[in-house]
């Protein structure tokens, strides 16, 4: 073995609601590394509109892979074991960051990885599990969500990110909610886009990866249309995000294609630097989160028709 190689490879795994800023958080930290860390992301998606993954690529980070469609701490674990023992046979890499979708259990993820310790050796072995909480909007979806409660009650580390858009007392609220469910561990405030500042595992497994409902809302391509970037703002600003939660995808502005993140009323546009070919045909291709309750409603929820159509776009 290489001597520069790790005596094993270290797994961190982070968790999080949709919308917490997760992937910001990860790629901010990538430059503090030394430049021959080796870091390979896999990824757990919602939806079939790999945009967190774009995002990833554009980064430099040695490799990224991605589980799409379903929560890999229960219909995917083997998915995800196979793609770990693949990351560690092909690059060798000084650490695996596993980025979880927004309903993962990390309790039962962490079990899994404790299985593969066992199988391997311990060549891989979990280091820790990080839960990115958003500081708007936790509480509000902490009601909801057994999942989100979860994974800040499992956890080796809280991170807040968005805490600059709340005032003091909103925070010490938050704070005061988190210790409620994890006293003992660290929090802290972070900034997704610059970075830090300064074993029960529950029997059975229920189906949480129904609390979020995914929709792909989908424009073919004519040279004649351009999206417009204010009929953009403005359908986004219909949503309500007490039943949508996260839309991201790639929409085409000014003949190039970007990349969109919108969570709880504030949205990113980036520019993608990627292969872009399976934007030939569509214009726009969005995945919509939400709650189950209010997006499985028929006919849809207004806010979503009046996106939709703003768009124009077709709901597959």
């Amino acid at each position: 073995m290489d001597s520069r190689q790790p005596p094993h490879i270290p797994i961190t795994i982070f968790t999080g609601f949709l919308g917490a800023g997760k992937t910001s958080i990860i790629l901010s930290l990538l430059p503090l590394l030394p430049k021959d860390y080796k870091v390979v992301l896999l990824k757990n998606e919602f939806g079939d509109v790999q945009v967190d993954s774009q995002l990833a690529k554009q980064s430099s980070l040695t490799a990224v892979s991605e589980i799409l469609n379903g929560c890999m701490c229960c219909v995917l674990v083997g998915q995800m074991e196979t793609a770990l023992l693949e990351i560690r046979d092909r690059y060798r890499p000084d650490r695996i960051i596993i980025e979880c979708s927004g309903s993962a259990f990390p309790a039962t993820l962490a079990f899994q990885i404790r299985e593969l310790e066992r199988q391997t050796n311990n060549d891989l072995r979990l280091d820790a599990i990080v839960t990115v909480i958003d500081a708007e909007n936790f509480t509000g979806y902490e009601d909801t969500s057994p999942t989100a409660k979860m994974q800040a009650s499992y956890s080796d580390i809280i991170l807040i990110n968005k805490h600059e858009h709340v005032d003091d007392r909103a925070l010490d609220i938050l704070i005061d909610n988190l210790n409620t469910l994890n006293l003992d561990t660290p929090k802290i405030k972070c900034n997704g886009r610059n970075g830090l500042f300064r074993d029960p595992i529950p029997q059975g497994i229920e189906d949480h990866h129904d609390e979020v409902k995914t929709l792909t809302a989908y424009r073919g391509f004519l040279p004649t249309w351009m999206l417009d970037k204010g009929i953009l703002e403005s359908a986004l600003a219909s949503l309500n995000k007490e039943s949508v939660w996260r839309v991201k995808g790639f929409v085409r502005l000014d003949s190039a294609i970007w990349i969109l993140n919108w969570a709880f009323g504030r949205y990113d546009l980036t520019l993608s630097k990627g292969d872009t070919s399976f934007m030939q045909d569509a214009s726009i291709r969005l995945t919509i989160m939400g709650d189950k309750y209010e997006l499985n409603r028929k006919p849809i929820p207004v806010a979503v028709k009046k996106f939709c159509a703003d768009l124009q776009v077709q709901v597959m």
